[in-house]
């Protein structure tokens, strides 16, 4: 019968490269310095992110660590792209987290607020100046919006105004069904704290850089 000392950890050991063939750890670990796969980095680090945190994303996919693919690449190019993408999730992480707390879980177009039994928010966490412009990862340039509303926010069909009047464009397929959603006031609710709410330069940004069509009235 095995003991603790000698069952076999494969399924749960973080750092599996120092593992032998029945899944207990080798002599490979007694090494002070030992290079550590990708696979195995991503791994240690996913589980350090896993912290539990109130303001869980709706699925897995987006809380999730971006994995590096295997690959026959050199080691130092795979050392560098794993930390990139680290450092990427974590601002992630940090960015949705203090965006859904301005908006307490809310979103600011249609007032939704649905959380699961898990405590799983519905709510995303949406840059309003995109990823791709090199935008800052400040709440001043998030607003915390439904799936569907954020899908045309980040498309151009939706904007906002700095008084927070929302625009709909002209290119929306089914305006009457998109209204029947959005707060009947037709005004977004931006954060209760003011330095929480969008900053009006990323607003004029997604105005006139994102926003597709003509503005309906």
């Amino acid at each position: 019968m095995a003991t603790p000392h000698t069952k076999s950890i494969s399924s749960t050991y973080p750092e599996r490269s120092v593992l032998n063939e029945a899944g207990t750890v080798s002599g490979r670990a007694q090494a002070a310095v030992r290079p550590i796969p990708a696979e195995d980095f991503n791994r240690i680090v996913g589980l350090g992110l896993d912290t539990h945190e109130e303001l869980l994303p709706r699925s897995e996919a987006g809380a999730g660590l971006a994995l590096v693919a295997e690959e026959q690449a050199p080691y130092a190019f795979e050392q560098d792209r794993v930390q990139m993408l680290t450092r990427r999730t974590v601002r992630d992480r940090i960015f949705r987290t203090r965006v859904l707390k301005a908006y307490d879980r809310r979103c600011a177009f249609t007032g939704f607020q649905f959380i699961n039994g898990g405590g799983r928010a519905e709510v995303e966490a949406a840059h309003i100046k995109s990823v791709q412009d090199k935008d800052p990862d400040v709440v001043q340039n998030g607003i915390a919006l439904s799936g569907t509303v954020h899908w045309m926010f980040d498309r151009g069909l939706l904007t906002v105004t700095d008084d927070a009047s929302i625009i709909l464009s002209n290119h929306i397929n089914d305006v009457d069904g998109v209204r029947k959603i959005l707060l009947p006031t037709g005004r977004a609710q931006f954060a209760e704290k003011p330095h929480d709410r969008p900053g009006p330069a990323f607003l004029r940004w997604h105005r006139e850089h994102c926003f597709k069509g003509v503005a309906l009235s």
